[in-house]
């Protein structure tokens, strides 16, 4: 199965919104890149959030395209600065969940999945973008599958 990785989308500044929900570009790409993994037929059991407001807006903008069975719920563990490594711990490689955060934990956790290590960056996150990893059948080691980001270049 597999687990998409997703940074939530651009948000407002705290003078704008002191809970920085998503700005209007934010919302627009990630309704876009959303109906894109719907298109390619991205399946999703779960979606998990941090519980922070631009967080949120993000995991329910995803779960409109993609009808999680299971939802989207609220996660402690998954904000800026959390500890990548419990939060690993976590994480069933047998359900398809999309996990949805902040950096630098989104970078963190996927470095810490592939090389054992969360200051061996391996990937670099786009605002509102999705990273699909999954274990190697024979090794178990993660692996990034494919990445959707909203710019390319």
């Amino acid at each position: 199965m597999a687990l998409f990785l997703v940074q939530h989308g651009k948000s407002l500044s705290k003078d704008k919104d002191p809970e920085q929900g998503l700005s209007e570009e934010g919302i627009s790409e990630i309704e876009q890149i959303a109906k894109v993994a719907k298109g390619y037929g991205v399946h999703v059991s779960r979606i998990i959030h941090s519980g922070k407001k631009r967080a949120r807006q993000t995991a329910d903008i995803f779960a409109s395209s993609l009808e999680p069975g299971d939802g989207v719920q609220g996660s402690s563990g998954l904000k800026p600065l959390d500890d990548v490594s419990a939060f690993a711990g976590k994480i069933n490689s047998e359900d398809n969940v999309m996990l949805v955060g902040h950096l630098p934990f989104m970078e963190r956790l996927t470095s810490y999945l592939i090389t054992g290590s969360t200051d061996k960056p391996v990937f670099k996150f786009q605002n509102g973008g999705i990273v699909c990893m999954d274990t190697d059948r024979d090794s178990r080691f993660w692996l990034i599958m494919w990445a959707l980001m909203p710019k390319i270049g």
